[in-house]
């Protein structure tokens, strides 16, 4: 049976050693760290994400301050918004939860945030770290794997690590990640990579990432390969009073039995990125405000 990589555990852990971190930093008569979130539009999805992230702000003592917005908001006005937020000294991170409206610009919004308040790690000057000597703050989701992988004692040097899904949101940033950091070799595959299962099989890392549920089937891993899963769909399902369940890239049930670690959906890579979102906003906090 395989080794579940339980990311609801290690985030739990990870927060117990951020609230620790908070308590002795106020003991020491620092304020708590500040996480400022901007959301646009009435979005379901989001707004969940949203308050996932305000509970953990709390869990782990940490302030926070909700910024909400109409869709109808202006690029201008909302450029604005990122602006006092960049020159307030009590905020000391910030997100700007997607998706925006079409009449906004993901990047221009994105490349208007300072880098070290860029808690999702997505501005080019963070994102371009990863293959620096001196990282930044790391896109959480890839950051959220990469600890997972790291706390299971997961071995990677030399590993041939395989990536469905190229975004930029989790795959191309772990992809080098995997290469700098862990020093595995990596094989970076997208919607225009011809026979799929070809690459899959040789994977003794593989990371899914794409939201096609099922989309990866016991005869495309090979034996004890590390499969790590970070698609996560909702699946119409009349059996629960919701009315859907959560589904990843993988079809667990048949490929569990193969492998020797493998994230669950939910559960898995999930918990890590909102543990890794509040890993980011203590750097960023306490690089603001160093001890002396």
């Amino acid at each position: 049976m395989p080794t579940i990589l339980d990311g609801k555990k290690v985030a739990s852990d990870i927060k117990n050693e951020i609230s620790a971190r908070v308590e002795e930093r106020k003991s020491k008569g620092f304020r708590a760290p500040n996480l400022a979130i901007i959301i646009v539009g009435d979005d379901g999805a989001s707004h969940t994400y949203v308050n996932g992230k305000i509970a953990a702000c709390k869990s782990v003592g940490f302030d926070f301050t909700l910024m909400h917005f109409a869709s109808t908001i202006s690029e201008e006005k909302l450029l604005k918004h990122v602006e006092n937020l960049n020159s307030d000294e009590d905020i000391d991170g910030f997100i700007v939860q997607l998706p925006l409206p079409e009449h906004i610009s993901v990047e221009k919004i994105t490349e208007s945030i300072k880098p070290e308040k860029d808690v999702d790690g997505f501005t080019n000057q963070n994102f371009g770290s990863i293959v620096s000597k001196n990282q930044l703050i790391l896109p959480a989701t890839p950051f959220g794997v990469m600890e997972l992988l790291r706390r299971y004692d997961v071995e990677t040097e030399g590993k041939h690590c395989v990536i469905v899904g190229a975004s930029r949101l989790v795959g191309a940033p772990l992809g080098m990640m995997m290469t700098e950091s862990a020093h595995a070799t990596v094989t970076l595959c997208h919607k225009y990579t011809n026979d799929l299962a070809s690459h899959t099989k040789s994977a003794d890392i593989l990371v899914v990432a794409v939201g096609k549920p099922g989309l990866i089937s016991e005869d495309m891993v090979k034996e004890g390969a590390v499969i790590v899963d970070v698609g996560t769909t909702r699946v119409e399902d009349k059996t629960k009073k919701s009315g859907f369940r959560l589904s990843g890239d993988v079809d667990y049930d048949t490929v569990a039995p193969k492998t020797s670690f493998i994230t669950p959906v939910p559960g898995g890579v999930g918990p890590m990125t909102i543990a890794s979102l509040l890993l980011n906003t203590l750097k960023a906090y306490e690089d603001q405000n160093p001890e002396g």
